[in-house]
Order: C-alpha cells, then sequence, then structure tokens
C-alpha cells in the first residue's frame, strides 16, 4: 500500500515538473508595404473601377461578377472533376489523417493479448530421462493479458510533434484553397481568351471578305483599262497576310478550348466548351479590392506559407526536447491457467508495474547539430514567407498597372472605333453622290472591320486581366452554399 502511495506521488511529482521547450510560434510581424494604403508604386497607371477596402470579401463565386451562367457552369465542374483538385483533396485528407495520428501516439495506450496453446512437456528439457515410464504430458494453456502504457513527456516533445503535424495540415488545407482558387481564375481566364479569340476570328473573316471585293473590283477596272495589272500588288499582299493569320487565331482558339476541357478533367473528344462569346461577359463596374494588411490573412499561398513556418518553428521544440531525458510509464495485468474455468480467479493473475528512463549520454554532438538545423530550418521558412508575401504585392501591383493601361487602350481602340464608323457612313453617303469611288467604300469598311478586331482584342485582356486580379486578390472562390 505505501509503495503504492509512493508511485502516486512520484508521478504526480513528474506531471507536475513537465514543460515544453523550444519557442512557442507568433504569427510573423507584417513585412513592410503591408501597412501601406494601396500597391501603386509612384508613377503606375491609375487603375479604373477599383475601391480599397479593408474589410471586403466576396459574397459567394467571384466569377458571378462577370456575369456568365455558362462561365459558372464550367467553372462548378471543373471544382467538381478536375484531377488538380482531386490531388489536392486527397493530400489535404492524408496531412489531417496525419495528424490524428500524431495526436493519438501521445495519448494512452492499451493493447489486448489473447492467447491458447496447447504443448507437450520434454521431459529432457528438466534432466530427466522419462516420467517414470509414462508419456510426456500435454498441457493446455490460456492467457488473456492487457497492457497500459504512457510518455510522460516532460519536455513536450510529444506536445511539438502534434503541433507541426497539425501545422502541416493546415498548410495543405491552404494549399488546397490555393489550387481551387487557380483553378477557377485559369478556366475564367481561358473562357475569356476564347471569347476574344473568337472575336478576333468574326473581324478578320470580314476583312478577308473586303479584301477580296477590292480584288474583284480591281480586276474588272483592269479588264476595262481602268487599272493597271500591278494595281493589285498590294491588295492580294493584303489577303494573303490576313489568311495567314486566320489559321493561328484558329489554332489558338483551339488549344483555349483544350484547355478548358483539361481543367474540367474531360477528353477534349469527349467535351466542347460553350461559345464564350465577349458580349456575354461583363467587366464589374466596382471592384473591392483588399489592402495589403488584409492580404496578407487572406491568400491561401500566404498563409500556406505562414503554417509552414509554424511547423518548422515545433520542429526546434522537438529537437530540443529530444536532448532531455524522457520517461515512460507502463503497467501489464495477465491471467493464465491452464482451464478457460480458471483463467479468471485469484491464483490466475499476474501483473507488473514499470516505468523506464532514457536520457542521451553520449551522441558525438549529433542531437545539437540537429536543433541547429532546426533552427536554421525555422529561418529559411521566414524568408520563404516574407518572400511570398511581397510576391503576392508585386503581383497586385502588375495587375493594377496593367488595367490601368488597358483602360487607356480599350478607350482609345473604342475611339478609332467611332471614327471608322462615322467615316463608313460618310462614305455611303459619298458613293451615292459620286464623290467617292466603291472601292473607297470597301477600304474604309475594311478599316471598320480592323477597328473592331481591336477592341476584342483590348477588351478581352482587360477582362483576362480582371480575372487576374481577382486571383490575386484571393477573391472568394467557394460555391455560394459553402459560405
Amino acid at each position: 500500500m505505501r509503495s503504492g502511495l509512493a508511485a502516486v506521488a512520484v508521478l504526480g511529482l513528474a506531471l507536475g515538473a513537465c514543460t515544453t521547450v523550444g519557442p512557442d510560434f507568433k504569427a510573423p510581424a507584417p513585412p513592410e508595404g503591408a501597412a501601406a494604403s494601396g500597391y501603386a508604386m509612384a508613377g503606375d497607371p491609375a487603375a479604373p473601377s477599383l475601391r480599397l477596402d479593408g474589410e471586403t470579401r466576396a459574397v459567394g463565386p467571384w466569377w458571378q461578377a462577370l456575369g456568365s451562367p455558362e462561365l459558372d457552369r464550367v467553372i462548378r465542374m471543373a471544382l467538381a472533376n478536375s484531377p488538380t483538385v482531386a490531388e489536392a483533396r486527397a493530400t489535404l485528407e492524408r496531412a489531417a489523417a496525419q495528424s490524428d495520428a500524431v495526436r493519438g501516439e501521445q495519448a494512452l495506450q492499451a493493447d489486448l493479448d489473447l492467447s491458447a496453446r496447447r504443448s507437450r512437456i520434454n521431459s529432457r528439457q528438466f534432466g530427466f530421462s522419462s516420467f517414470g515410464g509414462l508419456k510426456p504430458p500435454t498441457l493446455n494453456l490460456f492467457s488473456v493479458g492487457s497492457e497500459v502504457s504512457y510518455d510522460l513527456d516532460l519536455f513536450g516533445g510529444g506536445r511539438r510533434e502534434t503541433e507541426r503535424a497539425s501545422a502541416r495540415a493546415e498548410a495543405k488545407a491552404r494549399e488546397a484553397d490555393a489550387a481551387y482558387l487557380a483553378l477557377s481564375g485559369n478556366v475564367a481566364r481561358e473562357a475569356v481568351r476564347a471569347a476574344a479569340l473568337r472575336a478576333r476570328i468574326v473581324g478578320l473573316e470580314a476583312v478577308i471578305v473586303d479584301d477580296r471585293k477590292v480584288i474583284d473590283m480591281l480586276i474588272r477596272a483592269y479588264q476595262v483599262g481602268g487599272e493597271p495589272l500591278s494595281s493589285l500588288n498590294v491588295p492580294m499582299g493584303q489577303l494573303a497576310k490576313d489568311e495567314a493569320e486566320l489559321p493561328k487565331l484558329r489554332r489558338d482558339l483551339a488549344y483555349a478550348n483544350h484547355q478548358l476541357a483539361l481543367l474540367v478533367g474531360r477528353s477534349p473528344a469527349d467535351w466542347t466548351p460553350p461559345a464564350f462569346e465577349l458580349s456575354q461577359l461583363t467587366l464589374p463596374s466596382d471592384v473591392p479590392v483588399a489592402l495589403p494588411s488584409l492580404l496578407v490573412r487572406r491568400r491561401p499561398d500566404i498563409l500556406a506559407a505562414e503554417a509552414e513556418l509554424h511547423a518548422a518553428t515545433a520542429a526546434i521544440g522537438i529537437a530540443q526536447a529530444n536532448r532531455y531525458p524522457d520517461v515512460r510509464l507502463s503497467a501489464t495485468l495477465t491471467q493464465t491457467d491452464t482451464g478457460p474455468d480458471g483463467l479468471f480467479g485469484y491464483g490466475a493473475s499476474g501483473w507488473n508495474l514499470f516505468s523506464g528512463l532514457s536520457a542521451p549520454v553520449l551522441n558525438g554532438g549529433a542531437l545539437k547539430a540537429k536543433q541547429r538545423a532546426a533552427e536554421a530550418d525555422a529561418r529559411i521558412a521566414l524568408a520563404r514567407y516574407q518572400e511570398t508575401v511581397v510576391r503576392a504585392f508585386v503581383q497586385v501591383s502588375d495587375v493594377l498597372a496593367a488595367l490601368g493601361a488597358d483602360r487607356d487602350i480599350v478607350a482609345a481602340n473604342g475611339r478609332a472605333l467611332a471614327t471608322a464608323q462615322a467615316r463608313v457612313g460618310v462614305g455611303d453617303a459619298s458613293f451615292r453622290l459620286g464623290a467617292a469611288t466603291q472601292r473607297q467604300v470597301v477600304e474604309v469598311q475594311q478599316d471598320l472591320n480592323r477597328a473592331r478586331m481591336e477592341v476584342a482584342q483590348s477588351r478581352g485582356r482587360q477582362l483576362e486581366n480582371m480575372v487576374k486580379l481577382y486571383a490575386a486578390t484571393a477573391a472568394d472562390w467557394r460555391p455560394a452554399a459553402a459560405n
């Protein structure tokens, strides 16, 4: 009884002495630039229709701001079926299971053992040649036993292991968020690219029709002696140039559609994306953009880097705890008898209490070196975190500058289109009054079609950069039901 009380007292003292060595993780201080009120460098083009907001949060899927039900359907299909998302989801599940396993290993461990044996005694084993001329006896032996063990984790190495595993699971969760965000952004970009290419193809086909009209008019004029044969050189060269450009645009459109098939996890032979049109896509008139201080708490790649830093910090505590003693308590209880009837009787009971202490004595400085290596790993993780944050700020700055330039380009192309449309009206009126030739009218129409192509290209680039902005500022990708 006294020995039992002494054991309890020793256990209480041991538990009271438990500590957790190593540094406790603290979120890194915001890097330079996080406190800024914007992203633009001095002299950058001002981005239109953007509102810097410290509390902004997208409500529902960000891509719905583009106003295309077909795009919404394709992105949801990609989120449900993409192999990239499936891999990210499985990786997250594995990390969560590993975290649970590490946590479980730190808890009380108990094992149960059941056995039944039938054996014949070897008389020679006991120094006899026989048992009085009788056959060696055959015995039955039944056993039920259990073992319970617990690591006191005096210096918190196990707790740091659990902390590191949880941080790694958090990093994988953030990486999964990044995969979802990247996937939705890539689908939207390919859809916008396909729409812009389709508009350019339509415009170029109209230009080619006009090229041929000019050539036909010159051929007729040559036949009646009104134009020299050399007058065909420039128009035919232009026709050949435009006709050579058309297959390139069709090839690029096919590539964009194939990429959409890949992103939704389908073979190009089994699935064809919708025919996206620029007229069906809306440029949002008001886009809230998170301030830098909010972006560092939202972008999944930044949060993943922070979680990796947390895991690396916990690893320092693990390495440090390995340099100190460790105590593990265990107890066994075994019931053994020659028959099942007496298996649970008092005489069949056997038990054992054991406590073991292990401590490093001589290791050639290996444990200290491992701690230094863990500390260096934490510094590497911090540097990677800081680089990730700065890269995020640069990405947002790049997109904002691009949108500022896009605004000016779209406006200039719009003015060129308006001028071309006015010239077509004037040309038609002049032709009816006899003040302009039919060729002049066709050439003005060519200018109009080319202006339409430029507008389509610049507007497509503007929409694509808007998609990049949503991805760079970590807009919400989840369906509304998940919010």
